[in-house]
């Protein structure tokens, strides 16, 4: 075994620290890593709700490190954008202002997947604690132990959590929502509230995932694997909703009103909602520090950027953080260089992803004369230049390269 050159302490057990403790057990063989998490390890977290949806880039990184539970996940095979109406008619491709991306016209298997937050946890704190049972010496986990306090050191960071600890470096990757969250420089509410949950439907095109921009805000279906009792020829997706927080259409109806409703929102070629489960409200907003890196401690995920979900790039976002940190270490002997290499490689991809993503959760709720013609132009547009939405399909599958 390499001879321990660095100890490097990892706070938080999601999908994004577990990715970044994985790829830098296998890459920084010479590196010592402690991770830490408020959460017991023995709590299942394979109930949880939430859901997730990784692009391909993601996927592919995550069966890299053996830790895809490719049975529990839907593959993304289409994506359908299109603009709620009033919107402008144009005299091709049918008419509709919509953009249609398919894996099989960019050649690729799929564009991207999508399952519940706890199964994915689940299996990656499996594989974390495969490795960790390989060289308990050098990989260490510290479930049950919040973090209180990072201190810089003249060549490091303390971590305290309950006791003192001297790390080389130290990584944050604690997620959160929104509205639970300390506000970091860059902060823009919304005023949207997303509710999630999921619903199931009749007459849907297998493994496509819908996004419908309406003057509250985006909406989206996303292909789930089918429930065990769901009923012949109904298929499962996840719902996220977004709509204005201060007049909130959603919150008072009830389950019956809320499909009815939905029913009007997605596009007939979507399928007809028939079934949905309770719904969970939550707070949007941009939260986002202007560097990855303070001295020798470092954020990524959503502890660096927490972003709307409109194009549904956050934790991908935060995977690449993962990834481009590992491999700068990999490549130098000098934590400070490795650190400064991987804030400058991050910059394009992250500050245009952030761009982006505000862009777009602003822009398709402007009501100024004439915005919803030039948005359904745009999207008419792109759906009329197969290279411009094939740039813009890899842009979302493996980010800024």
């Amino acid at each position: 075994m390499s001879q321990i050159a660095w100890q490097f302490a990892v706070v938080g057990a999601g999908p994004v620290g577990l990715a970044l403790a994985l790829q830098a057990a296998r890459q920084l063989p010479h590196a010592g890593i402690t991770l830490f998490d408020a959460r017991p390890a023995d709590r299942d977290g394979s109930a949880d709700p939430r859901t997730l949806a990784l692009s391909l880039g993601s996927v592919q990184m995550l069966q890299r490190l053996g830790a895809w539970p490719a049975e529990r996940a839907a593959a993304i095979l289409q994506v359908h954008i299109s603009q709620q109406p009033p919107t402008l008619a144009l005299p091709f491709h049918g008419g509709d202002a919509e953009l249609l991306l398919s894996a099989s016209a960019l050649g690729v298997p799929q564009l991207g997947a999508v399952l519940k937050y706890g199964q994915l946890v689940q299996a990656m704190q499996q594989a974390w604690d495969a490795a960790v049972a390989q060289q308990p010496t050098r990989l260490r986990s510290r479930f049950g132990t919040p973090v209180a306090a990072l201190k810089d050191m003249p060549a490091g960071v303390e971590v305290d959590a309950g006791i003192a600890e001297s790390f080389d470096l130290a990584v944050v990757a604690e997620g959160g929502v929104f509205g639970e969250q300390s506000r970091k420089p860059l902060v823009r509410d919304y005023a949207q509230t997303a509710w999630v949950g999921s619903v199931q439907l009749a007459g849907a095109t297998p493994g496509r995932a819908v996004e419908r921009f309406t003057r509250q805000g985006p909406a989206a279906l996303l292909p789930l694997p089918p429930a065990p009792d769901a009923a012949h020829g109904q298929a499962q997706a996840a719902l996220v909703w977004c709509v204005d927080s201060v007049d909130d259409p959603v919150h008072d109806l009830t389950d019956t009103q809320r499909l009815a409703v939905l029913n009007t929102v997605f596009p007939r070629s979507a399928g007809r909602l028939m079934g949905i489960s309770p719904l969970k409200g939550l707070p949007l907003g941009l939260n986002a520090e202007r560097t990855l890196v303070q001295r020798r401690t470092v954020r990524i995920g959503n502890a660096a950027q927490t972003l709307h979900p409109v194009a549904g790039q956050g934790l991908n976002l935060g995977l690449r953080d993962a990834h481009t940190l590992v491999a700068a270490l990999r490549t130098s002997d000098d934590i400070d260089r490795a650190l400064q290499r991987a804030e400058w490689q991050r910059a394009p991809d992250r500050w245009s992803t952030i761009a982006t993503t505000d862009f777009l959760a602003r822009g398709f709720t402007w009501q100024l004369p004439g915005a919803a013609a030039a948005r359904g132009l745009g999207l008419a547009a792109l759906n009329a230049s197969p290279p411009l939405a094939h740039w813009l399909a890899r842009r979302m599958m493996f980010g800024v390269r």
